[in-house]
């Protein structure tokens, strides 16, 4: 028998049960009820039962892939037409020199591990290749990313793997979040592979935040073609009331209180009572696991709270920059200190392709000055130094890297010059959460085109990340047929990058 709680007048209006079902949009959200794996399948690997020294992970993703010369493997000492026009400064780290457009990184660069030999394969926008154990890639899956090929994301692995090892299917806060939006949803190639759950199912896709505001910068034109273009980009700067927040659908309706909600909660776990008497229990495993996350995340205040950066001190969200990029990376640090696992933080696409991305292929030096180094520089910086004041930098563990890296030469025949795809040497910059502190692991040629010592794949990054986050590199994972898959594919965990 259906109790149904309160007057008839409050069952008939408000939520219903297929608002329940299709609240906030589950499938946007990451959280879609077709396809996926249980962490309950067996795989014939017991959970890990210790934890590493990261409580959580900040993944920074710098879409377009930065120039190594101009960041973190400058060659002052180079022709010019490999150093180009900027030089190097000194660091906080004795013997260290990085790109002159990053003094504040420089200041702070005795807290860091900076690797100056990350290589692979693929000089194209693999990101789904360097956010997954994939094995192989190809331009292809590049704009197609629900393709079957495709391995899941890190922060959807960390997200499988704790489940299956607390049994924890729907925390009060999600444990894989992405800022600011959908990745590359804002940009003209919305298809871009990446971030998603890949064969453990969209319902371990990232949670997405939204972004609403507009950008008050008109950044430096990607190439010729864009010079009549004005693209107002938020990551060059956003007006003080932009906020990030929950996407639409995640807020209980106007007319809905609380206590309407839970009793509509309770009419549907009835309705799905009954639904168990009629079907085999382990048909409506996948369903009852999303379910349980669409509603702890409109039931649940602590994510909402936790992205509003308008609950922080004016003073200290100008010291992160007051832009898309600064206040996703202060929002990545509420929600860490909120009790999520794994946030991301993508400097993504907006507008016109390539527009507020780092992928050079002309205008390369007014794009670096003008617009994308001092952002990185202030924002990446804050947050560093945030939570190294407020004693969170040694559990919580900060990546930065891309794709890939930027061709050793100058092409000098475009406006403001180019750097072109490279991926047989490139940069990425780590922090807290068990790396080294003030290290610099591997080196390259003279030029910074290929790797000379100590060659560093981003599978190798990613089994890093696994274990200081608490789970070896022989765990496995499930794919849909319930073969098992090596969490960081072909990757191993290199102690050179270890405190």
């Amino acid at each position: 028998m259906l109790k149904l709680m309160g007057s008839r007048k409050v069952l008939c209006n408000g939520v219903t049960r297929r608002d329940l079902l299709h609240i906030g949009g589950i499938e946007a959200l990451g959280l879609g009820l077709t396809g996926g794996t249980s962490p309950a399948a067996g795989t014939g690997t017991l959970p890990h039962k210790t934890r590493g020294p990261a409580r959580a992970c900040i993944f920074l993703f710098l879409f377009g892939s930065p120039p190594q010369h101009e960041t973190f493997d400058p060659k002052p000492d180079a022709p010019t037409e490999i150093q180009g026009e900027m030089g190097a400064i000194d660091t906080a780290l004795p013997g260290l020199q990085i790109g002159e457009g990053l003094p504040q990184t420089a200041r702070i660069a005795d807290r860091l591990t900076v690797v100056r030999s990350m290589t692979h394969a693929y000089p194209i926008h693999c990101c789904a290749y360097v956010m997954s154990g994939m094995p192989n890639y190809s331009i292809p899956l590049e704009t197609a990313p629900r393709a079957p090929e495709h391995w899941p994301f890190l922060g959807s692995v960390v997200d499988f793997l704790d489940a299956r090892r607390t049994g924890e299917m729907a925390p009060a806060v999600h444990r894989n979040i992405g800022l600011p939006w959908q990745f590359c949803s804002r940009g003209s190639s919305p298809n871009q592979a990446g971030p998603y759950g890949a064969f453990l199912g969209s319902g371990y896709d990232p949670f997405w935040t939204d972004f609403a505001g507009t950008g008050t910068v008109i950044v430096p034109p990607l190439n010729a073609e864009q010079q009549t273009e004005r693209v107002q980009d938020p990551h060059a700067g956003i007006e003080i009331g932009a906020r990030l927040q929950l996407a639409q659908g995640c807020h209980l309706p106007e007319d809905v209180p609380s206590r309407r909600f839970d009793a509509r909660i309770s009419l549907l776990q009835q309705f799905d009572a009954l639904r168990l008497r009629l079907h085999r229990p382990e048909t409506l495993q996948g369903y009852a696991t999303h379910q349980q996350r669409a509603l702890s995340l409109v039931g649940s205040s602590r994510i909402r709270d936790a992205v509003d950066v308008g609950h922080e001190p004016l003073r200290l969200r100008e010291r992160y920059g007051m832009t898309l990029f600064g206040q996703s990376c202060l929002a990545a640090r509420r929600l860490v200190e909120a009790g999520a696992r794994f946030v991301t933080v993508f400097w993504d696409p907006v507008g016109p392709h390539g527009a507020s991305v780092w992928d050079t292929h002309s205008n390369h030096f007014p794009r670096l000055r003008n617009y994308l180094l001092p952002v990185f520089d202030q924002s990446y910086s804050a947050l560093i130094g945030d939570l190294d004041d407020r004693g969170l930098l040694d559990e919580t563990l900060v990546i930065c890297t891309s794709e890939h890296g930027r061709t050793p030469k100058i092409d000098s025949g475009p406006i403001g010059a180019a750097r072109h795809h490279w991926s047989r040497a490139y940069s990425s910059v780590f922090a807290g959460g068990g790396m080294a502190r003030g290290r610099v692991v591997g080196k390259t040629d003279a030029i910074g085109g290929d790797v000379a010592d100590t060659p560093i794949s981003p599978k190798d990054m990613q089994a890093t990340v696994y274990q200081l986050l608490g789970y070896a590199e022989s765990e496995t994972i499930p794919d849909q047929q319930g073969r098992p898959h090596p969490i960081a594919g072909d990757g191993h965990a290199r102690p050179e990058l270890l405190a």
